[in-house]
């Protein structure tokens, strides 16, 4: 073909060189045009064809494909490979120019290859996240490294094409350059090792809730990639949190709570020891009105009654025998009170307790389980909970500890002047 066009040109007085340039330049631009020809036909008209059946069909997996434009590219193969195959019958001299420029079509058909590998892997990917064990198992990370390598493949398939030099030849001299690489992707190997210790030991999974204070994480794991974990905050922000610094560093996985039958309450008040005291008969009494203390409070007043007589005790002082203490029967009563809450798990801890006295007052500890672990449902229960205790705390003349404010010390100093004014 290309020694007619040249005949041509010289048949008009064209020289042989101009003649020569003329006719390759013709077919160049020939080969183009039908390539883009080609590719309208099969990326416009065909790739249309398929999209209209996929949409028709009742399976996801090529509808995954289909969006990851693994078609489209597909298409731009087979008017490749026709101009690939097409070249040398065209042009019939095998000079240095004319294999320069199938060098470079079979660089492009490498390049498109790998962009349908790199499309092919994304729809694994997206279909994979369709099944339930996708939460559990992320394979993202995984196959951003096989992307990785593909890549490098690609860009040493193409080099050595171009340069019309051995893969082998080429890749050696990659190697001597290990310490540069090791260098460069420092971030994926580190990266990579953590993905395959969070997934092996199945430390973090997508939806899980995560606590990272030392990168301003606490939300929901929305993405696992090859070099960072994507967080999304209950704030609506998004952290990207470096995937080895998990590994590297400590972080709290709400996940346990989440799968138990409750999610935790701990929570202490710090009553005023000085408003701890014997139950006189009189706030005896007073107690036996509340419901749910009053079985509580014969049954115990009864056997402290025989105990106390058994024993000859004087039980005109208050300090001798046994004796039931305000404290003790408040915590008898939250015990009660949240007994009888169907938002308490019955089944996990169930805990009133002391702790440790200090200057703030004793600490009187409430440990219990919510039935809803709905962040919103259960800081409601919560609130609900201290409310009700603190608003009854003081019908067992209990007090609870607080730093003295300024208005205490207004009014402290009002009462004092009132009286100097009595006076």
């Amino acid at each position: 073909m290309d020694t007619f066009i040249i005949d041509l040109f010289a048949g008009i007085g064209f020289s042989g060189f101009y003649a020569e340039l003329c006719s390759t330049l013709i077919l160049i631009a020939a080969i183009i045009l039908f390539g883009w020809i080609l590719d309208l036909i099969v990326g416009k008209i065909l790739l249309s064809i398929i999209s209209r059946i996929v949409r028709k069909t009742k399976t996801k997996w090529d509808d995954a494909l289909l969006e990851t434009g693994l078609f489209s590219r597909l298409a731009q193969v087979v008017p490749v490979l026709i101009l690939y195959f097409l070249f040398p019958l065209i042009f019939q001299r095998a000079d240095a120019i004319e294999g320069f420029f199938q060098r470079v079509i079979l660089s492009y058909l490498i390049a498109v290859i790998i962009s349908v590998m790199y499309s092919f892997i994304t729809a694994v990917n997206s279909i994979y996240a369709t099944y339930e064990i996708s939460k559990n198992r992320p394979i993202k990370g995984y196959l951003q490294i096989v992307k990785v390598l593909l890549a490098i493949m690609g860009i040493a398939l193409i080099i050595s094409t171009i340069l019309n030099k051995s893969v082998l030849g080429l890749l050696t001299g990659i190697g001597a350059m290990s310490a540069v690489l090791m260098l460069v992707f420092k971030d994926s190997i580190l990266g990579l090792v953590a993905a395959v210790q969070l997934s092996g030991n199945d430390m973090i999974r997508i939806g899980d809730w995560v606590s990272i204070p030392a990168h301003g994480a606490d939300g929901d794991v929305i993405d696992i990639k090859l070099q960072t974990v994507t967080i999304q905050n209950f704030d609506k922000t998004i952290v990207n949190v470096p995937i080895y610094s998990l590994v590297s560093s400590s972080f709290k996985n709400w996940r346990g709570m989440s799968e138990s039958g409750g999610r935790r309450i701990k929570r202490h008040l710090n009553i005023d020891m000085n408003s701890v005291k014997f139950c006189s008969d009189e706030l005896i009494e007073r107690l036996k009105d509340i419901d749910i203390l009053r079985d509580f409070i014969l049954a115990r007043q009864k056997e402290i009654d025989e105990d106390n007589k058994s024993r000859n005790i004087n039980t005109t002082q208050l300090i001798n025998g046994r004796r039931m203490t305000n404290l003790g029967v408040f915590r008898t009563y939250i015990a009660a009170y949240l007994n009888g809450n169907p938002q308490i798990s019955k089944d996990m801890t169930f805990l009133i307790r002391q702790l440790q006295p200090t200057d703030k007052g004793l600490p009187l500890e409430i440990y219990v389980f919510s039935n809803d672990k709905q962040w919103i449902n259960y800081e409601n229960i919560q609130a609900d909970i201290f409310d009700h205790t603190l608003a009854s705390i003081g019908s067992f003349d209990l007090a609870i500890y607080q730093s003295p404010s300024s208005l205490d010390f207004r009014r402290s100093f009002e009462k004092d002047s009132l009286h100097l004014l009595k006076k």
